[in-house]
């Protein structure tokens, strides 16, 4: 039998152990979401968003229990834990709260003798394959509105987060969704690549890495179905000097060091005005120097592990090259408790003197360090924040609005901020540019992406 093990980073124990899914499973598992595909369809967006509702009522109640297998899972802190909850609770909520407007049948305007309209057809089955990073953030976005929309679903989670798959479909389950409809299957690389051949699979939402990106294209090539991909991200911040000084630093901080710097949207590098520099630098050091790095299980610790040994030994290289190269390193690594070569715990890091000829500033980290660049103008800014192949988000901090919008209209990014970072609004569309990835999710927008358009076009007088 091959098992698959999911081994917690506090402590390096095997905390899931869980079989993958068999040929005839997933053979199975496709043939449920055939049989209750039309009858799904043909429910009532009324009745989809009410069994919705149920369902995140069902896993709202199950805060407690979810913080904590993901803090075993995934190495987030307990303390900041039930956040994802309650943004999933957020995330699936507003969706809900839209489908019947955004799904509506779109009626033209009167012509005498004709009835014409547009509706929004679902798509069929979903396959949505979701990280362990925000494991229910990243799913909800993908699995609600397909849901919603009409679509059935098959949801396969990362090896490290595999009880996400589980507690989402048991929550629906609760709520009376018909058998079939949301599915999970525990499933290897190959299989899973295997399953977007699969003919049923008319979608496939995948969040991770540009080559697995790359993988879901090839494997769908020549299929002509649809694919929402949300990829990498080096995402930056620039404060001007107009900023208020104190909020840049406490925000921009928050958001490059926010789960350990393992988000798709976070902060990985950061210009400062010439002007702002120094004082940016000196509070910014004095802020990343007060998290303590800990077990995550312990209610005190702001610094949890990474996610595995070998992501943190990714960002040590990363911060070797730089300092290597001139960079300077503003935190002693031996003042963090846990801290050592080879182990999932890292220490936070603040470096200067960067370039973007450093890994640090042009390679995704996807860990606790930071890199920030003075520039003389907006016109640097601009140019440095677009050098990179990755266009998720971008932050500008400043006072004044005209001239952040200016600027941000020329920022190569699927979402600009403006005095905040690292949050997804569900009522905007997220979407990525370049290697970023391609397709949408959420907003009103991102039902379009989960639905054909089909046009109905009567004469209705002879």
């Amino acid at each position: 039998m091959n098992l698959l093990r999911c081994v917690s980073p506090v402590d390096g124990s095997v905390y899931v152990e869980r079989p993958l899914a068999t040929p005839a499973e997933v053979v199975a598992a496709l043939e449920r979401a055939e049989s209750v595909r039309g009858a799904w369809k043909s429910t009532p967006v009324a009745g989809r968003v009410a069994l919705v509702r149920r369902a995140i009522g069902a896993f709202a109640a199950r805060e407690a229990q979810l913080a904590e297998e993901l803090c075993w899972m995934m190495g987030r802190p307990i303390r900041y834990a039930p956040g994802e909850i309650r943004g999933f609770v957020e995330r699936a909520s507003y969706m809900a709260d839209i489908a019947e407007e955004a799904l509506a049948d779109i009626h033209l305007p009167d012509k005498p003798g004709f009835t014409r309209l547009i509706r929004r057809e679902p798509l069929g089955l979903a396959f949505v394959i979701a990280p362990w990073n925000y494991p229910y953030l990243t799913a909800v976005n993908a699995v609600v509105p397909a849901l919603l929309a009409g679509n059935c679903v098959l949801l396969r989670h990362s090896a490290q987060t595999p009880l996400c798959a589980e507690r989402m479909v048991e929550a629906f389950v609760e709520a009376g969704l018909p058998s079939g409809v949301l599915q999970y299957l525990h499933l290897s690389h190959s299989d899973t690549e295997r399953l977007i051949q699969a003919e049923p699979i008319r979608h496939v939402a995948f969040t991770g890495s540009v080559a697995g990106g790359a993988m879901v294209e090839r494997a769908i090539a020549g299929r002509f179905i649809s694919s929402g991909l949300e990829l990498g991200g080096k995402d930056p911040a620039y404060v001007r000097a107009d900023a208020n000084l104190g909020h840049a630093v406490e925000t921009a901080i928050d958001g490059a060091f926010f789960n350990s710097g393992q988000s798709c949207c976070g902060i990985e590098r950061i210009y400062v005005h010439a002007d702002r520099y120094d004082a940016f630098v000196e509070q910014a050091v004095e802020l990343v120097g007060q998290y303590r790095l800990g077990r995550p299980d312990d209610p005190e610790t702001t610094l949890g592990p990474l996610v595995r040994p070998e992501a943190a030994e990714f960002v040590r290289a990363q911060i070797r090259d730089a300092v290597g190269q001139g960079a300077r390193a503003h935190l002693d690594p031996s003042t963090f408790a846990l801290d050592s070569a080879g182990s999932a715990y890292l220490a936070p890091q603040v470096l200067t003197n960067v370039h973007h000829g450093m890994r640090v500033m042009s390679e995704e980290s996807f860990g606790p360090v930071v890199g920030i660049q003075k520039v003389r103008d907006d016109e640097e800014a601009l140019a440095l924040m677009n050098d990179s192949p990755y266009g998720l988000t971008a932050a500008i901090f400043s006072q004044d609005e005209a001239s952040a919008l200016a600027l941000a209209d020329r920022v190569e990014a699927g979402t600009v901020f403006l005095n905040r970072c690292d949050y997804l609004d569900p009522a905007l569309a997220w979407t990525g540019v370049k290697q970023s990835g391609r397709g949408c999710t959420l907003s009103r927008v991102g039902y379009e992406h989960l639905t054909r358009p089909k046009s109905f076009h009567f004469k209705t007088s002879l």
